[in-house]
């Protein structure tokens, strides 16, 4: 999946690029990338979303559905680089109160 980027594991976080749009058209296979990585070696998530353009309210679901699992084992999603409009929609849902967005 082009908009996925496994970029790997740097300062004990699990890193991942995404860009492009992430909708109801690929959001499952954006959700089996990252949890397949994240199985491997469970650790903190890092999204780089910096060339992230639009997301729908599938793509909110998955992130949820992502850091459930992943605050179930011990650890913490960090999104960061959003632009204006894509943070807004994660600040509107309250999802900062429950993962990092920088």
């Amino acid at each position: 999946m082009q908009e996925v980027t496994i970029k790997g594991w740097e300062n004990d976080e699990l890193c991942v690029a995404l860009t492009g749009d992430i909708d109801l058209g690929n959001a499952e296979e954006f959700y089996q990338e990252v949890t397949a990585a994240y199985a491997k070696t469970p650790a903190n998530v890092c999204f780089a979303c910096d060339g992230l353009n639009f997301i729908d309210s599938t793509t909110l679901g998955t992130f949820v559905k992502i850091m459930k699992a992943v605050k179930a084992d011990g650890f913490g999603v960090r999104l960061v680089g959003l632009q204006p409009k894509i943070k807004k929609l994660f600040l509107i849902c309250g999802l900062d109160a429950v993962m990092e967005i920088a």
